[in-house]
């Protein structure tokens, strides 16, 4: 009888000198590694993080307590090191590319930072969709091309960031199309919305839901997504094509992964999800696609910052699935 890859990865954790299941999630980590590499000793190569930024048309109706100014100053402080995900990759030797997905501004040339600019942010929902089907299409091309690049460069392992003011409000309308909720369950408080505000942004976003009626998963990414979410929508199908290892981050990112899911289900066997995030929705999202956070640390705040904190907890899974001892190893009597 032939033992599927499955048990063999069970049969090899469970054999590691330690009680049944006393290494916890880090067990399920290390068979999910397994299983997406197709191997006994999965290997985590060349991590690397792509941070898409990109403008809201959405953002003119004050859904964010901050001005769209933000999203290049911010991209600004990613070039120059500045941001929480740049200390964190560097922390953790994980390489970090910036790329001008949609940003409505025109960045000096010699800025560390890839120009794939489709168009200079995305349209005002409110009085039209947020992109046309064609630049959908082609942002998410993009964002399969810049994978593509880091697989062939020998990167096995990646991770997505984020960058746009407003950018909840168009995750928030995805997830409650994609997923049959009610708005207000999707909606939060983003970057800072609270009270009467929080009710303002609900309502903005339940008045765009009512305009429009896509029917296919394309048209309704068109229609209520955002540049940088589309590159990330194409960007994840491609690192699922690749077979890489993909980490994903928090409510945004995740709110792409859900639209991925609706072109390929298969591409949640290659996702860890890396932070559960204190955004309103995150939890019902992670419950549709049936996912355990490897971390809990109240985090909210996008770039890719979850996954990066996260991708030490995930490497050590590599590590001990790879490099414990057995009981047949270290001699030790296995008492079952």
């Amino acid at each position: 009888m032939t033992i599927n890859l499955k048990d063999q990865l069970q049969h090899k954790i469970d054999l590691k000198t330690k009680p049944l299941g006393a290494l916890g999630q880090l067990e399920a980590i290390a068979l999910q590694l397994g299983m997406i590499q197709n191997t006994l000793s999965p290997e985590l190569k060349n991590p690397s993080l792509l941070v898409f930024a990109a403008d809201h048309g959405i953002a003119d109706e004050g859904v964010s307590p901050y001005p769209k100014d933000v999203t290049w100053q911010m991209v600004m402080n990613f070039c120059s090191g500045g941001a929480a995900i740049n200390v964190f990759c560097k922390q953790n030797g994980i390489g970090i590319k910036v790329i001008d997905a949609g940003v409505d501004y025109d960045f000096p040339a010699d800025l560390p930072i890839v120009n794939a600019k489709i168009a200079r942010g995305s349209r005002n929902m409110l009085k039209e969709p947020a992109m046309t089907v064609e630049e959908c299409r082609l942002a998410m091309k993009r964002g399969a091309e810049f994978v593509q690049k880091e697989a062939e460069a020998g990167s096995n392992t990646i991770a997505f960031g984020e960058m746009g003011i407003g950018n909840t409000s168009p995750s928030s309308l995805l997830m409650h199309r994609f997923l049959n909720l009610p708005i207000e369950e999707c909606t939060g408080k983003g970057a800072g919305m609270k009270g009467e505000k929080l009710d303002y942004k609900t309502t903005v976003l339940r008045t765009i839901s009512e305009k429009y009626d896509p029917e296919t998963t394309i048209e309704t990414l068109a229609t209520f997504g955002g540049l940088e979410i589309a590159m990330m929508v194409g960007a994840i199908l491609e690192a699922h094509k690749q077979g890489m290892v993909i980490l994903i981050d928090g409510f945004i990112a995740t709110a792409a992964t859900v639209t991925a899911i609706q072109f390929n289900e298969s591409v949640r066997d290659n996702c860890l999800f890396c932070h559960a995030s204190e955004e309103r929705g995150h939890q019902l999202m992670l419950e549709y696609l049936h996912a355990k956070p490897v971390l809990s640390l109240g985090m909210r705040l996008g770039e890719g910052s979850g996954a990066a904190v996260a991708y030490p907890v995930i490497k050590a899974a590599a590590t001990f699935l790879n490099e414990m001892a057995s009981f047949e190893d270290a001699g030790v009597s296995n008492k079952e």
